[in-house]
Parts: structure tokens; C-alpha cells; sequence
């Protein structure tokens, strides 16, 4: 049974929040894209094992989500608590617009946010 693409969503901010990444990469297909203003355009495999390994704790809010009938496209609306693994949080309202292959996987995901305090936090954890 083809799970909807607002369940999908839904499990997509549920995996994020516990730090699951095998059931978060689940939902993506296997050539699945993401594209983040902190950690630029790779692939999911490669971003999410990038986010978690610079993340001790992540609280989502989900504020909304929004679907464009005609592309299919969703849009979450959501707050990110986001407390990095040296100890440092930042919080900030994210959009992340999601694009769907035919059997619902995430094919590409887009994420929209204001970088100033998260930018310099991350590029602490690095060097």
C-alpha cells in the first residue's frame, strides 16, 4: 500500500527528531538529493550521516505543511531546535520542500532557512 506523501512527511520529522537515520534514509529514493544552505548539494545518504554526526539532540515543531497539487510537491514548515555535539544550540523556522518519485520516496529535498546563527555554530564543530 502507497503510503501519502503527508504521512511520508510526517515520518520524515519524526525520523529527523529521534536521530534515525536508517528509517529517515527509508523515505528517500536511492539517487535522492538534498540541497542545504549549510552543508550545500549532496547526496541524502551523505547529508543526513553529516547533520547527525554534527548533532547531539534535534526538537521539531511542526508548524505546517503545505501540498501544491499540481507538482505533488509538499512544503513542512517547522522549528528546529537544533543542540550541535559540542553543546551549542540554535533555533531557528525552517522550510523543507520535498519532491516525490511515483512510489512516494523523496526524490529531492529542499531546505530554506536563515543561516546566521547556525553558519558559525557549525563551522565551530570543524575547525
Amino acid at each position: 500500500m502507497l503510503l501519502s506523501k503527508r504521512t511520508i512527511a510526517k515520518a520524515y520529522i519524526q525520523h529527523l527528531s529521534n536521530g534515525d537515520l536508517v528509517e529517515l534514509l527509508a523515505l528517500f529514493a536511492p539517487v535522492a538529493k538534498v540541497d542545504s544552505p549549510i552543508y550545500k548539494s549532496k547526496s541524502a545518504t551523505a547529508f543526513y550521516q553529516d547533520l547527525f554526526q554534527d548533532t547531539r539532540a534535534s526538537v521539531l515543531d511542526l508548524k505546517g505543511i503545505f501540498e501544491d497539487v499540481e507538482s505533488g510537491e509538499l512544503a513542512l514548515y517547522f522549528n528546529y531546535q537544533w543542540t550541535l555535539k559540542d553543546g551549542g544550540v540554535v533555533d531557528f523556522d525552517v522550510v523543507d520542500i520535498l519532491h516525490f518519485d511515483e512510489q512516494h520516496r523523496i526524490t529531492y529535498l529542499k531546505i530554506i532557512y536563515d543561516t546566521v546563527q547556525s553558519r558559525p555554530a557549525v563551522a565551530g564543530l570543524n575547525g
